[in-house]
């Protein structure tokens, strides 16, 4: 096209890049020439005169404070007019002229930056940097282009191609639109009758080239684009070239290679593909019968397990039943015609466990309501394990409270049995008539007490029966928990193991090279036959014997764990063991020991099983108590028990406490309720054994005359047997084995003690309550407080009647004499002496904390030391009257001995006569002594009123007569010859 319509020539440079025209409504600007690749256009001009380090533009930036708005001269800052040397710059002004001569030392935080650190980059780098370089060999830099022409050649062609109209440049352009077609070729122009004048030619003439110059601007354009592209559109037809040619050699390669591929297809696979395929059809065929045999097998459980039931092989009906289930959920999963077996596996199920429910409670009656004669042994004790295996293994846990309950039947009709053959060799009871209860109120105590030994009997082989069934259940329990806990060591070793055997085999095949694996891995995935993987095949295969090995293992665990029950549990005949071997022998091996560590209780239940055995056997003892108690308390109801003698209650006692005793060993507790049964008894009894002695005792002080009585022998004996330590009641003696004489003392540890006769059955009574604690020791304390209170009864009614002189209404006593007194004296002080004989005895039968208890025998021997006080004051008393009396009338005066101190004399001789003989010597000196003391203190009044002192005069000589008339006197009697009576002191002493 020419020039001067409008067509320039479109900018191009001599390597061949294009430029983008800049928009026509913009003016030419300076353009940045920033470095891109050769097909990216260039960017945009951002200003007039604008380059990158232009300063900040005045109108955006007027109103924020720059560099450029400083108003200072920098030049004279920096020139310090005092220094020389302009050479040295502003900071010498403040810091000083030595500071830009200082050496500055390097940073010891910044390391010291060599070529070498650039090193590993510059390597890193250096192929990307020769692909760069040879790139930008091929495909020169814009900038380095002439700006200018570039700038200009895109405006021109711009302008050209502004000249074509828009409607050509739209992506929506088609002729087919009417209203494009119109727009393109405007009819207006053209004449409506189709006439062709010089009008209509001259238009569509013009129309035509004006489509033609459009035509060829964008041809020019066009070429002048491809003449920019030319290079690149060479080398693109230069590589197009050379890839079709490299396409068609790799096409041949391949051919090649598929031609290879099929011949050792044709040679080498096929033959093994068939043998694999025929090995894989022989597999299918071997796993079909095997599914054939196993639904054959199953097909018959139902009736060997309706065989196993009716010889009562609970235990290997439930193995078979659970194995049964384990190969429908694993095996033989979806069958169409074992759609309902599984529900009626349930069903039997249901059914074994209430038939060994009820099996177990008509065990547990024949076992426990059997005949005594029998050997105690286990009842049938293979039944009962293969029972408590299979209720254990059907987590029926609550059999024991069956036993239980037939164990409290069990227990009351022992009692019965005992009471109907005891009734039965008694002609007086009719026990038709006679109820239960009042059956043994009617017998006499010996009668009921050989009914009691007999029931305490039959109750100990009743609790070594269950004790022994118990025992065996317990083994079962333990069994089953140690195998239990065996087996879980024994999944985790293998556990182990396994992963140590796999950790070494991965090992070895690192070690084996991998051409091997990859060869292999190649084989087996091309190796297909009929959608099978040969790598699944062999997969499954290996699981198989995987899983083998493992079920061997829990199968050998499952009979570790119960061989002894399942020895124990085959009672049945013998084709009824063949018939249950051959079918479960078809099932698969370790089915029937993982469904039993599924099913079996956990330790913990387990562990809370055997407890509650060791309970129930505690249960046991508790219930033969129970028995016992409603036994003794159905006789005691009547009060029998608490009208028993001493004796008789004692071998109640002792055979109660034997009886305990035995149950205790038996069953490892004590159980209270006989035992307190017993003490209740035992109170009653003691308030009626001390009630009777206490009265008694009463009796005999109210008919003692407080005489000195003379002791048999038996007591002699007695008091020996105290002082050998054996605080008992003797035997009793045959009537005439022995004629010995009675004694007028009892001699006690060298002394003799003068009694009355109370005091020696006094001594025997508390003997009594010492025996009384030796045979039944649970009654310890309050055997101690009644004898306590036995001691104070006597202490208390002996001062009633022998000082407070009860004994002159009670008993006719004219008067209460020394003698009395004296006798009374050496009473109390012979139970003096036996209080803390009594208190050691009784401190050896009281726990620790019940010491406190024995504080009554110190206030008891406190009242009894003050009540002797008290009868030597009286005879004390007795005497100072007497002196007060008789020396009144005292005078001074012949003859001499007088009358008063003949008198005095007379009384004193008396006195000793009367008690020299009951008490011992040194009490009788002491009383002397203070008879004698008296006896000066009343003279020395006398010898004051009458005026006589000690002047060697003749009253004083008299007086001197009568005294020493006094100590001769005195001094005679036994036992007071050495007696000092100190005389001298009747004298008034001279101030």
């Amino acid at each position: 096209m020419s020039s001067n319509q409008g067509s320039s020539p479109i900018p191009q440079s001599s390597d061949g890049l294009f430029r983008k025209p800049r928009d026509p409504s913009m003016a030419p600007r300076h353009y940045r020439t920033p470095r891109s690749l050769p097909d990216v256009c260039p960017k945009e001009p951002t200003g007039e005169g604008r380059g990158l380090c232009d300063g900040p533009s005045v109108v955006a930036d007027q109103h924020r404070w720059t560099v450029y708005n400083s108003k200072v001269n920098l030049p004279a800052a920096l020139n310090d007019p005092r220094l020389a040397k302009r050479e040295s710059d502003f900071f010498t002004k403040t810091w000083g002229l030595d500071f830009t001569e200082t050496d500055v030392m390097p940073s010891f935080y910044l390391p010291n930056i060599t070529r070498e650190h650039f090193s590993s980059y510059l390597q890193e780098t250096a192929q990307r940097e020769k692909i760069h370089e040879r790139c930008k060999n091929i495909c020169p830099n814009k900038d380095d282009l002439s700006v200018p022409t570039i700038t200009n050649n895109h405006d021109k062609a711009r302008a050209e191609l502004e000249q074509v109209p828009k409607i050509f440049m739209k992506p929506e352009f088609v002729l087919n639109d009417p209203a494009t077609f119109n727009a393109v070729l405007p009819w207006s122009h053209f004449s409506v009758a189709g006439g062709k004048n010089s009008r209509d030619v001259a238009s569509s003439r013009l129309l035509q080239e004006k489509l033609s110059h459009y035509l060829d601007v964008v041809e020019v354009s066009i070429a002048r684009q491809i003449s920019l592209r030319s290079d690149a559109f060479f080398h693109a037809m230069s590589s197009q070239h050379e890839l079709q040619d490299r396409l068609r050699e790799t096409a041949d390669a391949v051919a090649k290679l598929r031609a290879r591929t099929a011949a050792i297809d044709r040679v080498m696979c096929r033959g093994p593909l068939l043998a694999l395929r025929d090995a894989l059809t022989r597999n299918n065929c071997v796993k079909l019968h095997n599914k054939l045999k196993l639904m054959a097998a199953v097909h018959q459980t139902q009736p060997t397990v309706q065989l196993l039931l009716s010889t009562s092989e609970f235990v290997g009906a439930l193995e078979l039943i659970a194995t049964t289930k384990e190969v429908l959920q694993q095996e033989l999963q979806g069958i169409h015609s074992f759609r309902h077996l599984g529900s009626q596996l349930c069903e039997m199920e249901r059914l074994i466990d209430k038939m060994m429910v009820a099996d177990f409670s008509t065990y547990a009656q024949s076992d426990l309501n059997r005949p005594f004669e029998e050997d105690s042994q286990v009842l049938e004790k293979d039944r009962l394990q293969s029972l408590v295996f299979g209720l254990l293994r059907q987590r029926k846990l609550d059999f024991l409270d069956i036993y239980s309950e037939e164990m409290i039947r069990a227990a009351k009709n022992v009692v019965r049995q005992c009471v109907a053959k005891s009734v039965s060799l008694i002609s007086e009871i009719d026990a038709d008539t006679v109820k239960f209860h009042e059956q043994m109120r009617l017998m006499t105590f010996h009668q009921w007490f050989d009914l009691l030994l007999d029931i305490f009997e039959h109750f100990i082989l009743f609790l070594k029966r269950i004790k022994a069934t118990l025992s065996v259940i317990r083994n079962v329990v333990l069994e089953v928990l140690d195998s239990s806990q065996k087996s879980r060591l024994a999944d985790v070793s293998s556990t182990t193991n396994h992963s140590d055997s796999r950790t070494n085999e991965d090992e070895e095949e690192e070690e084996s090279g991998g051409s091997a694996l990859h060869s292999g891995e190649a084989e087996l995935a091309y190796l297909t036959h009929e959608g099978l993987f040969i790598s699944d095949a062999l997969n499954e295969a290996e699981q198989r014997s995987n899983a083998a090995a493992h079920a061997q293992a829990k199968a050998q665990t499952r009979t570790e764990v119960c061989g002894s029950d399942s020895a124990s549990a085959t009672t049945e005949s013998s084709s009824s063991r063949e018939h249950n071997s051959n079918t479960t022998s078809s099932l698969p091996i370790g089915g029937t020991a993982a469904l039993s560590e599924d099913v079996m209780p956990s330790d913990l239940e387990l562990g809370r099983v055997a407890n509650n055995v060791q309970e129930l056997l505690y249960t046991a003892s508790d219930v033969s108590h129970d028995r016992c108690v409603k036994v003794l308390m159905t006789r005691a109801k009547d009060g029998s028990l608490e009208r028993l003698s001493s004796s008789e209650f004692v071998c109640l006692s002792q055979a109660v406490e034997s009886f305990v005793k035995d149950t205790e060993e038996l069953c490892g507790r004590r159980s209270m309720s006989l035992r307190g049964a017993l003490q209740s008894q035992a109170n009653r009894f003691v308030q009626r054994f001390h009630e009777e002695r206490k009265t008694k005792l009463s009796l005999l002080l109210d008919n003692e005359r407080w005489k000195q009585a003379e002791v048999p022998a038996e007591f002699q004996d007695l008091v020996d047997s105290i002082a050998d330590g054996r605080i008992t009641l003797p035997e009793r003696k045959p009537t005439g084995s022995e004629d010995r004489k009675p004694s007028d003392f009892l001699c006690v540890d060298g002394q003799k003690y003068a009694v009355v006769g109370t005091v020696l059955l006094l001594i025997r009574m508390f003997l009594e309550y010492c025996q009384c604690v030796n045979d039944i020791p649970s009654i310890t304390t309050d055997i101690l407080t009644r004898l306590a209170d036995l001691l104070k009864h006597f202490n208390s009614r002996c001062c009633q009647l022998v000082l407070g002189a009860g004994a002159l209404q009670v008993v006719g006593l004219k008067t209460i004499t020394t003698r009395n007194l004296a006798l009374a004296s050496r009473c109390l002080q012979l139970v003096v002496y036996y209080i803390p004989v009594i208190r050691a005895h009784f401190e050896t039968r009281l726990q620790p904390k019940q010491y406190s208890i024995l504080r009554h025998f110190g206030h008891i021997t406190k009242d009894y030391n003050d009540h002797i006080a008290e009868i030597s004051a009286k005879l004390v008393a007795i005497m100072d009257s007497m002196f007060e009396k008789a020396l009144s009338k005292y005078e001074v005066k012949a003859p001499m001995p007088s009358a008063c101190l003949r008198n005095v004399c007379k009384q004193m001789a008396k006195m000793h006569e009367a008690i020299y003989e009951l008490l011992p010597e040194e009490q009788t000196q002491m009383l002397f002594l203070r008879i004698n003391a008296s006896f000066k203190l009343h003279l020395k009044r006398q010898l004051a009123r009458l005026g006589v002192i000690n002047d060697g005069g003749p009253q004083n000589g008299l007086v001197m007569v009568d005294v020493a008339f006094y100590s001769e006197n005195v001094q005679v009697l036994r036992s007071l010859e050495r007696l000092d009576l100190n005389m001298t002191e009747i004298w008034e002493q001279k101030r």
